[in-house]
């Protein structure tokens, strides 16, 4: 297709605009068109598409696709160089990567509203296939990315690849490991959290020793600061990678807001968000952004202080998908959320997951006819005792504070006759892998299912293989079987038989260019839950 063809192809009226054949654009601030008025002949002085493009959340039939026009993704107002109108945004999906076959095309708003973010959610793709896909503004094409269908409900694999990331500080390390990460032959990668950090940054950048301006540098309480924040750990040539080579399924852990929070309990200590109202504002301003700046669906836009980020994904008999978002519906840490011991954490109801999530959860593993039930969540699950020897401390963060919680989760596994259940967690900046047991405290107690904790890509800078605090987990907890404190990623592999995690690691992150490698592999087999060195 020539460069004439290829700019009337993706030329789009407004008719178009409204009925663009397989997709639902979502530039609007709504459903509907921006106010403002759009700018007709934009002209930019660098790239537009400066910080990538992204996909989300595979279907069988299609994907959503995102980019951002930000010609100056850093500017200080927040607004990535654009004008506060609305600008016109083509895109087309293809089968191949020059375009010479292009199957979905139209047309979209990139809207002030939104950040001059774009979601476009195309449908009508064939399931199961790798596709490519681009936009253009103005004659200016962004760069192609891949991505890949899922599976239809029947179907039965022989094999699926997925990865597990979390935790990327952009101011403690290089993000190596994502450009490791899009060369991995993947369907599909799972990030559980942590996608920014909300702390002062120094004026040098931290490790990265880059530059960053005074705007820039303070923890973010409005949406101007959190787009910043955001742009900051987005405008990485490694992170643009990644995703412009995979789709990627996103839940927000912690850092996305503030450290710790939960529900509308912001950090204890933290003075301006003990006022309701800042607290309120604050969520709000972090929620849209958090959208904005990642290939998340139209139903995963937050409404204020409310956002649905908990939903399920299905690759055909193989592999159902139950991303789980543990910060929003559960109670407040028990104990001062102080790391320790008390019977505030055993009291019965104390939740997780809230009733309604608790409720879909349970209901969606008891009717999954997958063989591997995998569950994508923020928080360690297993029972993370910190001190080996007499006496006992817990991480009131993780589901140790919520031990009603996961009694009951454990009791609906037995209960439903859960096949396979997988558990995928972020958060601990540590690789580990755990026995799920209904009963920690006894050796003999039945193993119900597996975790994989996957690191942090650059959180807690270089680490170590195995640290002192890693020490002390393998000797307080039996059924953890391995830990490494060192930053990567977690690269998994389904058959019918038997679900494999390569554990990632790389030396360091404190300087670009680390080698990636495989520190261990853990296999559990269909029908035996626990965990076997590969």
């Amino acid at each position: 297709m020539t460069g004439s063809a290829r700019s009337h192809a993706l030329t789009v009226g407004r008719r178009q605009l409204l009925l663009a054949g397989g997709a639902l654009g979502l530039g609007a601030a709504a459903a509907g068109f921006s106010p403002s008025r759009a700018w007709a002949q934009p002209r930019f002085q660098s790239d537009p598409f400066a910080l990538g493009v992204a996909s989300g959340d595979p279907w069988p039939d299609g994907a959503v696709l995102w980019t951002k026009i930000a010609p100056d993704p850093l500017a200080v107002d927040g607004l990535g160089g654009m004008p506060p109108r609305k600008v016109q945004v083509g895109w087309e999906v293809a089968t191949d990567e020059r375009f010479h076959k292009v199957v979905r095309r139209g047309g979209t708003f990139a809207v002030p509203e939104l950040g001059h973010s774009v979601h476009v959610e195309v449908n009508g793709l064939e399931p199961a296939r790798e596709y490519f896909y681009r936009f253009r503004v103005h004659g200016e094409f962004s760069p192609v990315g891949r991505t890949r269908t899922a599976p239809p409900p029947w179907a039965r694999l022989r094999e699926l690849n997925f990865a597990a990331v979390s935790c990327q500080a952009w101011f403690e390390g290089f993000y190596t490991a994502y450009r490791h990460l899009a060369e991995e032959d993947l369907a599909v990668v799972f990030h559980l959290g942590d996608y920014i950090y909300e702390n002062p940054i120094d004026a040098n950048g931290g490790v990265r020793k880059t530059p960053v301006a005074p705007e820039l540098r303070p923890e973010p309480y409005d949406l101007t600061k959190y787009r910043l924040r955001h742009a900051l750990h987005r405008y990485d040539p490694d992170i643009i990678a990644a995703h412009q080579a995979h789709p990627f399924v996103l839940v927000w852990d912690d850092h996305e807001i503030d450290d710790n929070w939960v529900g509308d309990i912001p950090k204890a200590g933290n003075t301006p968000d003990q006022d309701p109202a800042v607290w309120r504002r604050r969520k709000t301003a972090a929620f849209q952004a958090y959208y904005e700046y990642l290939p998340l669906r139209r139903p995963n836009k937050a409404s204020g202080t409310q956002a649905r980020l908990y939903r399920r994904l299905g690759y055909g008999r193989l592999a159902d998908f139950h991303v789980l978002d543990t910060r929003q519906y559960r109670a407040d840490q028990a104990c001062g959320d102080r790391t320790g011991d008390c019977a505030d954490r055993l009291l019965p109801g104390r939740t997780v997951l809230g009733p309604e999530q608790e409720a879909w959860l349970y209901e969606g593993l008891g009717t999954s006819r997958a063989r591997w039930n995998i569950i994508p969540q923020q928080i360690p699950v297993t029972q993370v005792d910190t001190v080996p020897g007499p006496g006992r401390a817990f991480v009131m963060d993780f589901w140790d504070g919520y031990k009603p919680a996961r009694d009951r989760l454990f009791d609906e596994l037995v209960k439903r006759d859960v096949s396979n259940p997988v558990v995928l967690t972020g958060d601990m900046h540590r690789h580990m892998a755990a026995d799920l047991t209904l009963d920690f405290d006894d050796p003999g107690s039945r193993t119900v299912g597996v975790e994989f904790i996957a690191t942090s890509i650059s959180t807690k800078m270089d680490g170590e293989d195995l640290d002192q605090g890693g020490r002390n987990l393998l000797d307080a907890n039996e059924h953890i079987r391995f830990t490494s404190y060192q930053r990567g990623y977690l690269r998994c592999s389904l058959t019918e038989d038997a679900c494999r995690a390569d554990f990632r690691v790389l030396p360091y992150v404190t300087r670009p260019g680390a080698p990636v490698s495989t520190r261990t592999s853990f296999v559990t087999e269909n029908g035996r839950p626990g965990l076997q060195s590969a």
